[in-house]
């Protein structure tokens, strides 16, 4: 069964997954190393991991698995979640897959270390309305693709 998990400490999305998730009937994991306010609702549960470095990361990557949807802007998080089958969403409505996520893990990295190095690199973009409109329509697409039935592959049997 399919279940969302959100990597929660900076996640600006948290109201949309849980529309979403109120709709189709999913779960919702909303995960942070301190307490945050969720709904008193059927459906979405609070995991509160030790406070530390990755702590929620680790928590989420040994969780997700293949038909459960990851939200997280954490790019190491996404391709641990990736390499485990499971779909990933940031923030803004990107899909994070296996054809994605090494390129976005190499820009990752390369800003990091221009910043080691001392380099000012630009910031990101603000998130904004039409970043969350995106982000709702894309997790909507994604729920709905991966509820429905696969064509079984006739060349296995």
């Amino acid at each position: 069964m399919t279940r969302i998990y959100i990597d929660a400490d900076a996640c600006p999305v948290k109201d949309e997954v849980y529309r979403v998730a109120t709709r189709y009937g999913i779960t919702v994991s909303v995960v942070s190393n301190r307490m945050i306010a969720i709904p008193d609702a059927p459906g979405i549960d609070r995991v509160i991991v030790e406070a530390g470095p990755d702590c929620a990361d680790d928590w989420i990557a040994e969780q997700a698995g293949p038909q459960d949807v990851v939200i997280t802007a954490d790019i190491p998080l996404a391709a641990r979640c990736v390499a485990n089958g499971a779909e990933v969403l940031d923030p803004k409505g990107k899909l994070l897959d296996a054809d994605s996520i090494g390129m976005a893990l190499a820009v990752r990295n390369l800003m990091t270390d221009l910043r080691s190095a001392g380099v000012q690199t630009p910031g990101g973009a603000g998130f904004s309305k039409s970043d969350r409109s995106r982000f709702l329509s894309a997790l909507d697409t994604l729920v709905v693709r991966m509820r429905k039935p696969r064509p079984r592959n006739l060349a296995a049997r």
